[in-house]
């Protein structure tokens, strides 16, 4: 697959990768915002947070984030995969400018802007690394197995 196109079905796991993280660490981030601080040392405050609404909503997002960047894996390489979360940023920025309402500095926008030009550069190799056919006793000793 490393010379193939992607298919819809690929490009839209890899948007779900893209997506579902920032979208599941703001609603995280909201639900967050109207507990009171949690602390380890009381379990029972965040259990009934991962109750209220934002926070399942994140959770759930963020489930399904784990579960497109798993199916991604199985026929992508990593270095191809990972640089999709890295977008993410760009989500994150504009979702926490946008509908958090929080002050995000030139910093943070220079950064992810480098970032993103930092995945366009990685996004232009193949997604599967191309392996050498493997020598015949390997086949076979795979096939024992």
């Amino acid at each position: 697959m490393a010379h193939a196109k992607l298919t819809s079905r690929q490009w839209l796991i890899l948007g779900l990768v893209a997506l579902c993280a920032p979208l599941g660490d703001t609603c995280l981030s909201r639900g967050m915002s109207h507990m009171p601080a949690i602390s380890l040392a009381h379990p029972m405050t965040l259990i009934a947070a991962v109750f209220t609404p934002w926070i399942a909503i994140g959770i759930a997002l963020l489930i399904c984030f784990f579960a497109s960047y798993l199916t991604a894996l199985s026929w992508a390489d990593l270095t191809f995969v990972l640089p999709a979360t890295a977008f993410g940023n760009v989500i994150v920025e504009l979702l926490s400018r946008f509908w958090l309402h929080e002050n995000v500095s030139f910093q943070r926008w220079l950064g992810v802007i480098l970032i993103t030009v930092g995945v366009g550069f990685v996004a232009q190799g193949p997604s599967l690394t191309e392996r050498p056919a493997a020598e015949p006793a390997q086949l076979e000793e795979e096939r024992v197995r």
